[in-house]
């Protein structure tokens, strides 16, 4: 199983390994060697059918459900970049329930996450959101073979700066379709 994540604003994607999959809400312990964490809100759908180079008006056939989620980004002293921050285990949050993509087509369906009890991100549901996850399989499937449960995910934003060694925990909360999503601590 493969995640692939086109970042916000990228026509490229990357894939993060399967063990940075975290579906449980499980609270995030930082390793030692990371000073700082990072995080992008993105939306995430399940690939139901296998394929190669897909075309935009077939995307809608290669997945079944897809929900919101974010990653985690785990910044080090040093050079590492994207292939460190990418490959730790268990930040790529991508939490159950998945949903129908149809929830997608009502704007009144919004993802929202708080970090300490304050309101950091928002992002209707629409139209808008479904062409971009459909853009995203068909980019990720022009280098990479999407085979079935695979998880194709788009970034929504910038990377923004969560928690870093030395400060206070953080309490992280998401909502969709006015159910929590997320629901976890970084804890250094």
């Amino acid at each position: 199983m493969n995640i692939l994540v086109r970042p916000f604003g990228s026509k490229l994607c990357y894939s993060r390994p399967d063990t940075t999959w975290e579906r449980e809400n499980k609270d995030f312990y930082s390793p030692e060697c990371v000073n700082e964490i990072y995080w992008t809100p993105i939306v995430f759908a399940r690939i139901s059918k296998a394929g190669k180079c897909i075309g935009e008006k077939f995307a809608d056939r290669y997945y079944d459900s897809i929900n919101f989620g974010m990653l985690l980004h785990c910044k080090p002293d040093g050079e590492e970049g994207l292939a460190f921050s990418s490959c730790v285990d268990r930040t790529s949050i991508l939490p159950a329930p998945l949903y129908n993509p149809i929830v997608l087509e009502n704007t009144d369906n919004v993802f929202e996450v708080t970090v300490n009890g304050n309101t950091v991100f928002t992002a209707e549901g629409g139209l808008k959101v479904k062409q971009v996850i459909e853009d995203t399989i068909c980019k990720a499937s022009v280098l990479t073979s999407l085979r079935i449960g695979d998880f194709v995910a788009a970034e929504l934003a910038n990377e923004k700066k969560a928690a870093s060694r030395g400060g206070e925990d953080v309490t992280v909360r998401g909502t969709f379709c006015e159910n929590e999503t997320l629901q976890f601590k970084i804890i250094f």
